[in-house]
């Protein structure tokens, strides 16, 4: 599973030209089981494309099969697969292939800076002797909160928490 941030406001732009299905077909052979917000297809080497909108992402499970690299008609056409990818996932998520790299690293940090609050504020609780059962308890509701958003995919508010849980401790 791949998961794309969406330039805003394009989700409902393309809901309304019809959907990811419709916009799927555009760029794929065979498109099956569309809708507004999701499609599962094939094309060349691609042999499952599986995808949707969700929470303001593109959330896509693809499989690919190798091409025979000995033959270059094979591989002239799965460099066009490739290509054929490359400008659906421009025009589904509005972003191009170096601004896409740049919203997974951000996405990536943000889960990260939540997980490393955590971990700080799990060994200032084993290290001080000071704290509260108040500030504990707050600090280990805050500290399940951020785990179940992280497990939810939602980095974003994570982070937000994870800020939060900092200045508690400040």
């Amino acid at each position: 599973m791949e998961r794309f941030d969406v330039r805003r406001g394009l989700i409902k732009e393309v809901e309304g030209s019809g959907g990811l299905g419709t916009l799927a077909k555009e760029f794929f052979d065979h498109v099956e089981g569309s809708s507004s917000e999701s499609f599962e297809a094939t094309h060349g080497v691609m042999t499952s494309i599986v995808a949707r909108y969700e929470n303001g992402a593109m959330i896509v499970d693809i499989t690919n099969v190798p091409p025979d690299f000995e033959n270059k008609e094979a591989m002239k056409s799965a460099m066009e697969d490739r290509k054929r990818w490359t400008a659906f996932l421009d025009k589904a998520t509005g972003y191009n292939s170096k601004q896409r790299g740049d919203k997974a690293k951000e996405w990536a940090k943000k889960a990260s800076k939540a997980k490393s609050a955590i971990s700080a504020a799990k060994h200032f609780m084993e290290m001080s002797e000071s704290i509260s059962d108040d500030k504990k308890e707050e600090a280990e509701s805050l500290i399940k909160e951020i785990e179940a958003l992280l497990e939810a995919n939602d980095n974003t508010k994570a982070k937000g928490r994870a800020e939060k849980l900092n200045k508690l401790f400040n």
